[in-house]
Parts: C-alpha cells; sequence; structure tokens
C-alpha cells in the first residue's frame, strides 16, 4: 500500500501533502491574468499550479451543443475554441511558477496536447476523470515515463484497473474526484482513499469539487491523502467556466491552513475534532463506507462525460471507416454515445452498416 508520491524531487504524503491550484482555463488565454493566478496561488499557499492545455478538437465535436456548466447553459465547443493557446504560452506560465517555487502541471485533452506539453519537460502529468478510459492518451503518457496524477472521478474499479494496466511501470497517484460541479461534500465517500491505496498500490489523494474550503481536503489527509487539488480563481464573480466553483485566494487560504492542521494531526484525533466542530453525522457522511461507486451526483454522467469513438463527419452506409473518420471524444448531454477508445483498432477498416451522422457515437450496431 503506497503512503507516498514523489515528484519534482520532493516526496509528498498525507504529513506533507502536495496542494494543488487548479487554474485551469481561468486565465482565458491572457498571459498577464496567469501570471497573477500564479503569483495568487503562491501566495495563498499552494505547492503546485495546474493549468490545461485546450484544443477544442481533441476534446469535443462541433456538434455537441451546449453544455450546463456553474455559470449556465454553455456553447462549450466554442468556448474551448476561445481558450486555446500557443505551447509558448504555457512555457512561460510554466518559467513564472518555478520562478515562484512552484510545481508546474498541466492536463493535456489528447495526444496533441500531450506531446507540446511534453516538450517542455514538466515534472509530472494530470489525467483529468474523463479521459481516464481514453487509451491512447494514456499509452502515449506513460512513454514520457513521469510521475502521474491520475483522477478516478466517473469511473467504476474496473476502469480505474484498465488504466494503471496502461500507465504500468510509472509512479501513479489516484486522485479520488467527484465528476459533478459543485460537488456536494456528502457524496466524497473519503474512506474509499484507504481502499484504492489498497486495491491497486498507488498514494492517493483528492479532486475536490465541492465549496467548503476545509471539510474535505482536511478529511482526505485523515484518511492518508497525498495529494490535494482544488480549482482556483481570483473571483467567483470572473468568467472563467470553472470559477463560479473555485476558491479565491482567502478561501484558499483558509484551505491551506486546514490541510497543514490536518498533516499535523492524528487521523483519529482529526476526525473527532472535526466531528465536534462541523458535526459527527456531517463528518461521517463525508468518510461513507469506502466502497468505490459512481457518487450519486455523476451517476448521470458516465456515459457521457468519458471519452467514446465519434463520427468527425457523415459516413455513408456502406462506407469504409478509417481512423480519420472518428475521434475519441466527449458525448456530453445531446449526441448519443459510441463504442471504448479501447475499440479504436477493431472498427478502422470496417464497413459502415448504416449512415453515421457527424458528431453522434459510433455504436457496435454501426459497423
Amino acid at each position: 500500500m503506497e503512503k507516498t508520491f514523489s515528484a519534482g524531487g520532493k516526496i509528498y504524503s498525507a504529513e506533507n501533502p502536495l496542494i494543488i491550484a487548479e487554474i485551469g482555463t481561468s486565465h482565458g488565454a491572457d498571459a498577464g491574468k496567469a501570471r497573477e493566478l500564479v503569483d495568487a496561488a503562491a501566495e495563498a499557499g499552494a505547492g503546485c499550479v495546474k493549468f490545461q492545455m485546450v484544443y477544442a478538437d481533441e476534446i469535443l465535436h462541433p456538434n455537441t451543443g451546449q453544455v450546463e456548466l456553474p455559470g449556465g447553459m454553455t456553447q462549450l465547443y466554442d468556448s474551448f475554441k476561445k481558450l486555446e493557446a500557443p505551447p509558448q504560452f504555457f512555457a512561460d506560465a510554466k518559467e513564472h511558477a518555478e520562478k515562484r517555487g512552484l510545481l508546474f502541471l498541466c492536463t493535456p485533452f489528447g495526444e496533441r496536447s500531450a506531446a507540446e506539453l511534453a516538450a517542455l519537460d514538466p515534472a509530472l502529468f494530470k489525467i483529468a476523470s474523463p479521459e481516464l478510459n481514453y487509451t491512447a492518451l494514456l499509452a502515449r503518457i506513460a512513454g514520457y515515463n513521469k510521475p502521474t496524477l491520475l483522477s478516478s472521478g466517473v469511473s467504476r474499479l474496473g476502469d480505474i484497473e484498465e488504466a494503471l494496466e496502461i500507465l504500468r511501470g510509472i509512479p501513479v497517484c489516484l486522485l479520488h474526484c467527484v465528476t459533478a460541479y459543485p460537488a456536494p461534500e456528502t457524496d466524497y465517500n473519503l474512506r474509499v482513499l484507504k481502499s484504492l491505496r489498497a486495491i491497486f498500490g498507488t498514494s492517493a489523494g483528492v479532486s475536490d469539487h465541492s465549496l467548503d474550503p476545509e471539510l474535505v481536503p482536511s478529511l482526505a489527509v485523515a484518511m492518508g491523502g497525498a495529494v490535494i487539488e482544488k480549482h482556483f480563481c481570483l473571483s467567483r464573480k470572473d468568467g472563467g467556466l470553472d470559477d463560479p466553483i473555485a476558491l479565491p485566494p482567502g478561501d484558499f487560504r483558509r484551505m491551506v491552513r486546514a490541510v497543514k492542521r490536518a498533516a499535523g494531526m492524528e487521523s483519529a484525533a482529526l476526525v473527532a475534532c472535526l466531528a465536534r466542530e462541523r458535526g459527527a453525522a456531517l463528518v461521517e457522511a463525508v468518510l461513507g463506507d469506502g466502497v468505490k461507486r459512481l457518487a450519486p451526483s455523476e451517476r448521470a454522467n458516465y456515459e457521457r462525460t468519458r471519452r467514446s469513438l465519434h463520427a468527425l463527419r457523415d459516413i455513408a452506409q456502406g462506407e469504409l471507416i478509417r481512423a480519420d473518420m472518428f475521434g475519441a471524444l466527449r458525448t456530453e448531454k445531446i449526441l448519443r454515445p459510441g463504442l471504448p477508445p479501447s475499440w479504436a483498432e477493431r472498427i478502422t477498416g470496417r464497413t459502415a452498416r448504416q449512415f453515421i451522422p457527424a458528431g453522434e457515437g459510433i455504436r457496435f450496431e454501426d459497423v
């Protein structure tokens, strides 16, 4: 049962957790705002800042339509297009983060962004929950042989096992996550951190989408969490996609203090202390039973948030399906899900049994 995670020459554990400020795309592709966010995260006590390297076509089909986000219904493909930034943007962000003594972390969403990110030689990688089943991306990341954080939201044990098989040979920390925005604290089932460590032999942490700055991060440390990640913004009134559920600097600083307090306490004593402060029933509900399952708030997202094979253009009945005709994309709410990304080679060279509209998932009965 691995309790520690090493990255950037340091060892992280529940006694010394890595605290990540998830900047994501809150910079709006503005280099000045990116530096401002890095500075604010450093001053708030983060040990690492995380960005997202977005290319819309690596994530969604243009026909995806509107998606409900914390800020309301959003034409997500168009929003992602506006957030695209060149590799130099991330090189500059990395340089500035390292000048501030922070680890630089960035999430790629496809093979192009993974390759561009690898060229920057980051100390570690992060794979987001919806990409946990994106086999081609996992294989590429494994080839870089860097420590990797793997978010396990909207997944089952078998999904995690398949992903870790591809990532075998590199240090992995599983980040328990609830893929809902915001996620109810009582959905977190934080005893699952011990279960994940025992089942898979990896270290574990939490990527927290709840609004409370202290409760989930503190209890995650009590359960042995070596990494704590929380969305970060300058203000919840800013226009970033995740800003409405992110922590502004003052709240992030509160979280850092709470995590450091938790790291200095014995687990049972910390749980007892939080039970007195926040109520025993709430603390027990957040801790849960430790059985890995889809949380109630993310259950409906299982088929639609994760990757599946989608037609990039109309595919006519009887047409031979080539690899450039489909991609592993997120389905979201309007389009139909397709076969898992692991089926890519099996459908290449097959004949379409029926017309497959652009954007729709390619199903077993379609080939």
